[in-house]
């Protein structure tokens, strides 16, 4: 990247909007006032020096990216003409042809990051157009890197996939602290020390995933082995059809996601 980026964040009021503004921002990636971001109702106060619009169309041509950070329902309503220029999608489902077609372009890349974003500790799969060169690559990767971490992908279908398995970003580990922290309190402990337990043990665990090179599996297999709590507890668990759960709500995701390509 050379020169004066300019980036343009439809949807930047937005929770994932403005995590990836506040990234790009902080990454030096782009200056405040090459910073233009849409919003809906209400300007919110927050990136000083940066443009904030309601007309989308202004936001494009002030742009020298464009990334759309809206509902994958409200997308079609976006009628914005990009005059060539690269277009990034951080929504579910709407696939790269369609993409190119909505927005005249023949520089499109699919993203999905998730809420994490917000901390710097997003996962962002994507996968770019024919149209797409080494520079804009680079800008995706500098852009999602600011966000956490990124991949390009090999397919579609694989963003689909991961839109369950990583685009849901904290919900399935929120899911499994909000059934401890209940179990906790069911069983008697206060509130604040449930709460306090079970995020400790989750960023943790976070921590220790990440810098151990061992796989989770391994790391399992090793509580299994040592035959205490742990491996009574997680016994029971695969019992009750723990894997099965998971293995069916990531299905689930991976055909919606597929479902809402086919109708965009």
């Amino acid at each position: 990247m050379s020169g004066s980026l300019r980036i343009g964040i439809i949807g930047g009021a937005g929770w994932l909007g403005s995590a990836i503004a506040a990234s790009v921002l902080e990454a030096g990636i782009v200056s405040p006032v090459d910073l233009s971001l849409s919003y809906r109702r209400g300007r919110p106060e927050r990136f000083a020096g940066s443009f904030w619009t309601m007309d989308n169309q202004e936001l494009a041509n002030r742009s020298d990216v464009i990334i759309l950070s809206v509902r994958p329902e409200d997308w079609p309503a976006i009628l914005v003409d990009a005059g060539g220029k690269l277009v990034i999608s951080v929504m579910a489902g709407i696939r790269i042809a369609a993409l190119c077609a909505h927005h005249r372009t023949e520089r499109a890349v699919r993203t999905l990051p998730n809420a994490a974003a917000e901390v710097s500790k997003s996962y962002t799969p994507w996968i770019a157009s024919s149209g797409v060169g080494e520079d804009d690559r680079a800008i995706v990767r500098a852009i999602f890197d600011a966000c956490g971490v990124q991949d390009e992908v090999a397919s579609e279908r694989d963003i689909d996939y991961l839109t369950g398995l990583t685009g849901s970003g904290p919900a399935f580990p929120a899911l499994l602290a909000a059934a401890m922290m209940d179990d906790a309190v069911e069983h008697g402990l206060a509130a604040d020390v449930a709460r306090r337990a079970v995020l400790a043990l989750l960023t943790g665990t976070g921590r220790l995933l990440e810098q151990r090179e061992e796989c989770p599996s391994d790391i399992v297999r090793t509580f299994i082995d040592y035959r205490g709590t742990t491996a009574a507890a997680i016994e029971e668990m695969r019992a009750a059809g723990f894997n099965s759960a998971v293995s069916k709500g990531l299905a689930a995701a991976f055909i919606k996601s597929v479902s809402m390509g086919d109708a965009s």
